[in-house]
């Protein structure tokens, strides 16, 4: 059993009182390789003067946006795109998109009430011809006639 001299041949080892500590963990995280883009990682902002990928299709779909907004619509997206992949803002991209979605509600709300007043003016006419018997009006002086609408 144990020897009441106390020696240390024959004491059997003593067990820690606690578990040894974990690994202690890094305070910074490591510092990555900056990978190509090649690899599917983003490259880091362009250096000054370095021509900014999206930025003129951006200007372009800008300008589109006044004349054509399906056009400028999409070309801004796609400048934007660009840009985000690159890692830089593009302005001109932004507003072409969000100028061309005003502009294109527009012209489609314009579009609807040119179509309703035109239908509302065509039945007028209809409806007069069909109950003008001779078939002939003027209007500001211009001699209509009613044959085509019968």
């Amino acid at each position: 059993m144990t020897d009441p001299t106390g020696s240390p041949e024959n004491t059997p080892p003593v067990p820690p009182a606690y578990p040894a500590a974990p690994p202690a963990y890094p305070t910074a995280p490591p510092a990555y390789e900056t990978a190509s883009p090649a690899a599917g990682q983003v490259p880091g902002p362009p250096t000054p003067g370095a021509p900014v990928p999206g930025r003129t299709l951006g200007i372009v779909a800008l300008i589109l946006a006044f004349f054509a907004q399906l056009i400028g619509l999409i070309l801004g997206i796609v400048a934007l795109v660009q840009s985000r992949k690159a890692g830089v803002r593009n302005l001109p991209a932004v507003w072409a998109i969000i100028l061309s979605a005003v502009f294109m509600v527009i012209g489609i709300i314009v579009g609807i009430i040119f179509i309703v007043s035109f239908a509302g003016a065509l039945q007028q006419a209809i409806e007069y011809c069909s109950s003008n018997p001779d078939g002939v009006y003027q209007i500001s002086g211009v001699t209509q006639y009613c044959d085509d609408m019968r």
